[in-house]
């Protein structure tokens, strides 16, 4: 490991930083959306299942990426592709033709990254506008929860303003290095964000109508499955863990060599996964304590619908009604900042390890690349709304669709193919017992190569598909 590029400096931090980089405003936010738009508890059971067979061993595979190479996510691939060259025989040209394309995978996945914080940036300052505006009290007094968002969005500076602000925030913790900065803030960020989300659902329990809520989450009705379900429930675990993008191999790329791989990622996942289970405690029974209002609401559940619930909730008690939705709103804000963390991370170690410069001057490169493609994201509700260069689609929803439809699916497909088929089976079980000096049974190894090679890439595709024809 090049002692300079630095590493994580304990296991607590590794596996925070880690699910930092996993929970976010998809657990918090998408997650809600899809349990309400299907169903509830039979849902969350396929969630479950989805995050077991297809998440753990696709954050497991792209772990052995970032350890095996201890660089960036675009040097990775170039350096697995030119140590382990392909062996002779019959397919020997496609072979070689595969060999000059694998690496286009982390090319892919900075762009990738780049795209997503860019648009994910806009939505995070829509959160901190909120949690600024919880704590003046203004938000208990908004009576038209939906105009006060369409303008807020539609304005011209404040947008643009507060997704500005959420990057350099960004761009603070990123500056610091690896153990001052990604492990230090992740070990304070994480069990914050935790503690926050358990008072919330305390809270959110003790509502009126809120086991109307609970019967939600935990009495599955299995009649409500059907494909549309199912697929939802994949495409929730594979984009929920920010799996295939880079962002969990470049933080792999910090682990020390006496790193667990399966023992993190499982962590991992179970921390993402209780994050999001936690968010649904906290939504659905504060939903249902409402007289007309839906589960199933969509996305606009966030920033419409939950205002006007916390605002009237303790009506005899405003105090309540204040503080839960402040914390509420922070807790969306540290859930988007370990993400971001993660994203900005990928490509300002990029640009370390390839050009060798100051971690200063390159998280300033990403930075102000940043800037300038989320400016234009934040104003694509505002003055650049009938600015549709991209088949009718603004900048917001174009770089939306180029990375959730196309390059994460086709990402995954092949992370999944590269270490299933591609990289020696020596390679890929040495790194799962670090050298040979961890004890795991044999049916652990198969049923992960098994996964790898046919579950996750077969599943992906299904993903892939139904978002294409969605």
């Amino acid at each position: 490991m090049d002692k300079h590029r630095g590493s994580f400096a304990t296991r607590i931090g590794i596996v925070m930083a880690a699910a930092g980089s996993s929970v976010g405003l998809g657990n918090i936010w998408r997650f809600p959306v899809e349990t309400g738009q299907h169903g509830g508890a039979a849902f969350i059971l396929l969630y479950l299942a989805c995050v077991i067979f297809l998440g753990l061993p696709m954050m497991t595979a792209e772990f052995i990426i970032g350890r095996r190479t201890h660089t960036d996510i675009a040097s990775a691939y170039e350096q697995l592709v030119r140590e382990n060259p392909s062996a002779p025989g019959r397919l020997a040209w496609l072979r070689k033709r595969l060999n000059s394309l694998w690496p286009l995978t982390g090319y892919a996945g900075m762009l990738c990254v780049t795209l997503i914080l860019s648009y994910y940036a806009v939505v995070a300052g829509w959160v901190l506008k909120y949690a600024l505006s919880a704590a003046a009290g203004s938000l208990a007094s908004v009576t038209d929860a939906s105009a006060y968002f369409a303008d807020f969005c539609s304005s011209t500076w404040s947008p643009l303003l507060f997704a500005l602000i959420f990057i350099a925030l960004t761009h603070i913790i990123i500056e610091r290095g690896v153990q001052n900065g990604i492990e230090r803030f992740s070990k304070v960020l994480m069990p914050l964000l935790f503690l926050l989300m358990l008072f919330l659902a305390i809270g959110s329990l003790t509502m009126p109508g809120a086991s109307r809520g609970v019967d939600f989450l935990l009495k599955p009705d299995f009649t409500k499955i059907d494909s549309k379900v199912v697929l939802g429930a994949m495409g929730q675990a594979f984009f929920s863990l920010s799996i295939a993008i880079g962002c969990l191999a470049t933080y792999a790329s910090y682990f020390k060599p006496d790193v667990p791989l399966m023992k993190t990622a499982a962590n991992v996942v179970g921390i993402d996964t209780m994050v999001a289970i936690l968010s649904g405690f906290i939504v659905f029974p504060a939903v249902f304590s409402v007289e007309g209002v839906s589960p199933d609401a969509g996305p606009g559940l966030v920033f419409v619908t939950l205002p006007s619930i916390f605002s009237n909730l303790f009506g005899s008690t405003p105090v309540l009604g204040y503080v839960f939705s402040l914390m509420f709103y922070v807790l969306l804000v540290l859930a988007a900042l370990t993400s971001t963390i993660s994203m900005h991370e990928e490509v300002t170690a990029f640009f370390v390890d390839r050009y060798h410069t100051s971690r200063r001057r390159a998280a300033t490169y990403m930075t102000l690349t940043t800037a300038v493609l989320c400016s234009l994201c934040a104003l694509s509700f505002g003055p650049l709304s009938d600015f549709r260069p991209f088949f009718g689609r603004g900048f917001f929803d174009a770089f939306n669709d180029v990375t959730a439809l196309w390059i994460m699916p086709l990402s995954g497909i092949v992370l999944s193919l590269f270490v299933g088929w591609r990289l020696p089976k020596a390679l890929v079980i040495e790194e799962l017992t670090n050298h040979h000096t961890l004890r795991s049974p044999r049916w652990l190894f198969v049923s992960f190569f098994f996964l790898i090679r046919w579950i996750a890439p077969a599943a992906i595709a299904l993903i892939f598909i139904n978002e294409l024809l969605a």
